[in-house]
């Protein structure tokens, strides 16, 4: 067992510590309330909608739309980050302002093409997602994408706008604004569902969506950037970003990839098993949010200031200190999430048209998913790192790896424990990951001799 009263020692002596400490309670106090509002619309959308086909056929749809988000925009921010840091601190921050506002239009011209694309080639990718649905399920679920696709620029924006407040040290308003998502949802869902059936989950994801970045865009006019949509020509600093973007990019498409085989096998066995891998993945998705997201949130300012001053001592301290506090703090939780999946499983779906069958299937899947989260959740630590110091082609390896490791395991996986062995599979090649990361993060880091 983790022995939890280590943590306070671990902050002594470090005020880069504390003041990440303090990021990432913020971050986390602010997610735990918008997990806590999410959490109950998983409640309502449970009970109103089930184990169904409109489900399943919504969970389809929503997918391409939020891996583009991940792809491009989640992208851009990891390459944007570091370099606008840099900028702000030794050219000023109209520069950093010039080189935001290019940025931006790169990832939204980027978004808009994507989704252009995804559009027109619809009816030819989406047997790989829903292979084994059934003709009027696959209509449905190919409808449902095409009104969803306007959230691909509209969250890129607001991720975007949340990363850029990030580096002056606001954490918590643009944390709570993705509370705006899941009240809507569960609005629709309560009272439009009767009317509109899975609709309702259309409207009320583009409704929050749209609150959300309208939200967080003004908050960063607030605190000094303007968001503007403007070109300033291509500069060393924007070099530098594009340099760095590709491999992110490159590197998130593989991963994605993996969440589509996911996807995909899953569609291939019984009705309602694309439903119990993401009903079962809502827990662990709660603790790498409020955990990993939080963490990797907070470093992010700090090793890019870290890095680009060179002090690798900092570094060195950092590193440890949180890649040990998160593993102290994320493998008791992952062990309670094992040992009561059932009865959480029960307790929070099993209403309506979730019945004990359904949990019976989906309880399963938790426990395979929950083995991954303290590897997740340290590997953010080093993975923050490796970007921080400009080496995105080994995050690109990693993915690579990943990848292969996930097709092939869930093959092995699936047959001996059914939607249960997809889980396994994705826990197991995030092992994979922790011990990739740990080893090339070490690897690059200067000695202290060479820091000397």
């Amino acid at each position: 067992m983790a022995d939890l009263s280590q943590i306070p020692r671990l902050f002594q002596g470090s005020s880069v510590n504390r003041r990440i400490f303090r990021a990432a309670a913020a971050v986390t106090a602010m997610g735990i309330l918008v997990k806590i509002v999410a959490t109950f619309k998983e409640f309502v959308v449970a009970g109103v909608y089930g184990r169904s086909d409109a489900m399943d056929a919504f969970l389809a749809a929503s997918l391409i739309p939020g891996l583009l988000v991940n792809l491009i925009s989640e992208s851009m921010n990891q390459a944007l980050v570091p370099t606008l840091v840099r900028v702000r601190e030794r050219e000023g921050h109209e520069r950093a302002q010039q080189l935001l506002s290019s940025s931006m239009v790169w990832m939204c011209l980027l978004l808009a093409a994507a989704s252009v694309v995804m559009a027109l080639t619809a009816r030819g990718f989406f047997p790989l997602i829903a292979s084994h649905f059934p003709s009027a399920k696959f209509d449905l679920s190919v409808r449902l994408f095409y009104f969803l696709l306007p959230m691909v620029l509209i969250t890129g924006i607001g991720t975007n706008c949340t990363a850029v407040l990030n580096t002056f040290d606001r954490f918590s308003l643009p944390a709570l604004a993705p509370v705006a998502s899941p009240v809507l949802i569960m609005i629709g869902a309560w009272w439009f569902s009767g009317r509109l059936g899975i609709w309702a989950m259309v409207y009320g994801t583009l409704a929050g969506a749209l609150v959300q970045a309208a939200l967080v865009a003004w908050m960063m006019d607030t605190h000094g950037y303007r968001f503007r949509l403007r070109w300033y020509g291509m500069n060393e600093a924007t070099r530098e970003v594009a340099h760095q973007y590709w491999p992110v990019l490159l590197s998130s498409a593989v991963a994605s990839g993996g969440l589509l085989v996911d996807q995909s096998m899953a569609a291939m066995l019984s009705s309602g098993s694309v439903s119990a891998l993401a009903y079962a993945s809502r827990f662990v998705s709660v603790v790498l949010t409020l955990l990993a997201g939080a963490v990797s949130t907070a470093v992010v300012p700090y090793f890019s200031t870290m890095v680009a001053n060179q002090d690798w001592a900092a570094c060195r301290h950092t590193l440890r200190t949180w890649v040990r506090l998160t593993a102290l703090v994320s493998a008791p939780i992952a062990l309670g999430l094992i040992v009561l999946s059932h009865w959480l499983v029960r307790v929070t779906y099993q209403h309506g048209a979730f019945g004990a069958s359904d949990t019976a299937v989906v309880a399963p899947v938790l426990v395979m998913y929950a083995i991954q989260i303290p590897f997740y959740v340290s590997s953010r630590v080093f993975y923050r790192f490796l970007v921080a110091m400009r080496r995105n082609d080994l995050i690109l390896y990693c993915g690579i790896l990943n990848l292969i490791l996930d097709i092939a395991l869930n093959l092995i996986l699936m047959r001996w424990f059914g939607v249960a062995g997809i889980a396994l599979a994705t826990s197991l090649w995030m092992v994979s990951t922790f011990f990739f990361l740990w080893y090339w993060t070490w690897k690059l880091l200067p000695r202290k001799t060479e820091a000397a």
